[in-house]
């Protein structure tokens, strides 16, 4: 089963479109189409307080279940989960017919993958502990996010911040998942079931990691054989390698909290940077040790430098003295020369 991103033909809104709300009165100049699900389509607006994202959908259910994930998101303090909701209305069509929206902070960031691209795979491992902090707190709100993917995550900043955007898969803990994409599902890999449980979520963390380092994404081989297949995924990439351990707890679903895997990843990363620094101070005093001693160096030139200054006096003391006695002899032979006349 594949998700279904077929859009919604009342909604396609062409660019320069400008949409009324009926109830609130605010109007929106659509600029262009942002990304479209099986919910609705999301596109970007100017509204009279600047930029903005629209989704608007004839599904009035699905948009009343993300605008109440949206005032959840909100709820949860000290946590950027998702944008900011600005706007619920409906935009009268053809004089009759109602098309529920809503409005929501436009995010402006690079994609994921996109980021770690370009920094490295080091932004990895801040930009998921960033990720489990958010999951955990939604989490606890009781909450899945379900849909959990690259192309859901953005990273704003600086100082890079990652943010989730579509919660068209958010779902109440305990349902089944509404919305998926095969490779982070845990079910098409054959290794648990769709029920919304933190678990699920995390197996899609492992795969976000996964893809980080693999961006054109594999599918399964045969059926029975996804935990194998991923295992021998991770263990062919060095920087897997090092998380290897994380990575196996959550596609087998041994984790029970974002704030257990956030834990662990916390101490990889730790002894991670003490072998670093180790191996960093070996190769410094490997270094000091093929050099030459400057001090060494330092202390035979000092020493030549004053043997050398002490012969300069010694010499220098012999030529005063002459000089001095050839001085005295000119003037004594002149006194003398003077008192003869």
């Amino acid at each position: 089963m594949k998700k279904n991103t077929t859009m919604n033909q009342g909604c396609n809104v062409p660019s320069g479109k400008v949409i009324r709300g009926k109830w609130n009165g605010e109007s929106y100049k659509i600029v262009k189409l942002l990304g479209q699900g099986a919910t609705g389509s999301v596109y970007l607006a100017d509204s009279r307080k600047g930029r903005v994202a629209l989704k608007i959908s004839e599904n009035s259910m699905a948009i009343t279940s993300e605008v109440n994930v949206l005032k959840r998101f909100s709820m949860v303090q000290g946590a950027s989960l998702g944008p900011s909701l600005l706007d619920v209305d409906d935009w009268i069509v053809n004089g009759s017919k109602m098309i529920p929206f809503y409005v929501m902070e436009y995010i402006q960031g690079s994609n994921f993958l996109e980021f770690i691209q370009q920094k490295g795979n080091e932004w990895a491992d801040v930009l998921i502990l960033q990720l489990l902090s958010n999951l955990d707190k939604l989490h606890r709100q009781g909450w899945v996010f379900g849909d959990l993917k690259p192309e859901n995550l953005l990273v704003s900043g600086p100082p890079p911040k990652i943010r989730c955007i579509d919660v068209g898969g958010t779902t109440q803990q305990g349902r089944s998942i509404k919305e998926f994409t095969e490779f982070f599902d845990r079910g098409y890999w054959g290794l648990g079931t769709r029920k919304a449980e933190p678990s699920y979520d995390l197996f899609a963390v492992a795969m976000i990691l996964i893809n980080a380092v693999y961006p054109k994404r594999f599918t399964k081989k045969g059926e029975g054989n996804g935990k194998k297949q991923l295992f021998e995924m991770i263990d062919r990439h060095p920087f897997l390698q090092k998380h290897e351990s994380i990575l196996h707890n959550a596609l087998l679903g041994n984790y029970h909290s974002a704030q257990e895997m956030k834990e662990d990843f916390v101490l990889i990363i730790s002894e991670g940077m003490k072998k670093e620094r180790c191996q960093q101070k070996a190769a410094t005093a490997k270094t000091k040790a093929s050099k030459p001693n400057r001090t060494n160096s330092r202390t035979s030139y000092m020493n030549q430098t004053r043997k050398h200054v002490k012969q300069r006096k010694k010499v220098n003391g012999v030529l005063e003295t002459i000089v001095i006695l050839i001085s005295v002899f000119i003037i004594y032979s002149l006194y003398v020369y003077h008192y003869l006349l």
